[in-house]
């Protein structure tokens, strides 16, 4: 079972805590807006955080990184009770590591304690539920084609409405070379 919290600003669609024996199907269904924490070397859940499209993990606010990070520290019963755990985080592009990948987009933030009052502000606006992953992302991705055809042919009209108004200017240019008086050539001699 799923849960999620609404972060701090509005610039984000949502938290969501996952268990690990949801992880498959996050992993298969997750949106490249999707920015996953996880304690590091210790069992934990999963945060996400999605972001809005257009922002990179560079966007991610220093309060916001630090919900996300008290979020999954409570929910490792090993890091809950430690000081000092590191938390990493990445896109969910990265979580299945494939040889191209370049080194360093995993990142790593140090947790020095618990705060409760992050960890409660969080779970109050906690809302249970199963999502169906499979079909947010199926609408996700239509939208996403809906979005990107509609761009083709925009620039496809503008693409067409320039060649029009060359082609225009071109019979226009040769009109007013067609229908110029002819250059009067001035003759040397005397008549």
């Amino acid at each position: 079972m799923g849960c999620q919290s609404s972060p701090p600003t509005p610039r984000y669609n949502e938290m969501g805590l996952e268990g690990l024996f949801s992880d498959e199907h996050l992993i298969r269904w997750g949106w490249p807006e999707d920015v996953w924490f996880h304690v590091d070397k210790l069992s934990s859940a999963h945060v996400y955080l999605r972001l809005l499209p257009g922002q990179t993990i560079h966007d991610i606010p220093k309060e916001v990184l630090d919900d996300a990070a008290q979020l999954v520290k409570a929910n490792s019963i090993q890091g809950n009770k430690m000081n000092d755990i590191d938390v990493v985080y990445t896109m969910w592009s990265n979580l299945k590591k494939t040889d191209g990948m370049e080194a360093g987009q995993v990142y790593k933030m140090r947790v020095a304690k618990r705060i409760n009052e992050i960890v409660n502000r969080l779970n109050k606006t906690k809302r249970e539920g199963q999502p169906d992953l499979q079909a947010e992302r199926e609408e996700h991705d239509r939208k996403e084609r809906e979005i990107n055809k509609r761009l083709m042919r925009e620039q496809k009209e503008r693409e067409k409405e320039e060649e029009r108004r060359k082609k225009e200017e071109a019979e226009l240019r040769e009109l007013c070379k067609n229908s110029a008086p002819p250059e009067d050539s001035e003759d040397d001699g005397d008549e």
